[in-house]
């Protein structure tokens, strides 16, 4: 959303004639999208433990969890995002995309239903959706008082799905004016 911001308001143009490659410009968009969505994570993980009595975000282990869980989500949405908006010029689209796909993607993601619940085909859906790895992750650390070790799966999805989505970005990436 970033990089379509700048190209409704022209900025994009002063990085688009710098030297850099197109993946180090890929990788700069969604390194400084991801920065932005941490702190925000960090903020809203907080704020909603201290409100909700979890003490568990004390916890020097769940904090590096945690921490590491808020980086590769956010990481791995941004992502997403970019690589789904790479060809869109029009501003409104990926606000008006993002919440369809928000909702879309959070059912299915095992924070409001258990994921054995549901009918095969949305299992097969969630067993993909990035939602059902953070969701799975944030509730193991805060909820269950769980250690890295149970979710490293969990944190090397979300890489594999970030990496995977930010290869995919560049050669889709236009880098033309």
């Amino acid at each position: 959303m970033l990089y379509i911001d700048d190209k409704a308001r022209g900025v994009h143009e002063g990085y688009l004639v710098t030297p850099i490659t197109k993946a180090e410009l890929v990788f700069g968009l969604n390194a400084a999208g991801a920065i932005k969505a941490v702190m925000t994570g960090f903020v809203i993980t907080f704020i909603g433990s201290l409100l909700a009595g979890v003490g568990s975000v004390f916890n020097p282990g769940i904090l590096l969890g945690l921490s590491l869980m808020i980086l590769l989500t956010s990481l791995a949405f941004n992502a997403m995002m970019f690589l789904l908006m790479v060809r869109v010029e029009d501003p409104l689209v990926p606000r008006a995309t993002f919440g369809i796909l928000n909702t879309l993607l959070f059912f299915p993601s095992g924070s409001v239903y258990p994921i054995q619940a549901f009918p095969k085909w949305l299992q097969f859906i969630s067993r993909v959706d990035p939602f059902t790895f953070a969701v799975h992750g944030f509730k193991s650390l805060l909820l269950k008082d769980t250690g890295l070790i149970a979710v490293w799966q969990d944190m090397v999805y979300l890489t594999a799905f970030a990496v995977l989505a930010m290869v995919i970005a560049v050669p889709l990436f236009k880098r033309t004016l």
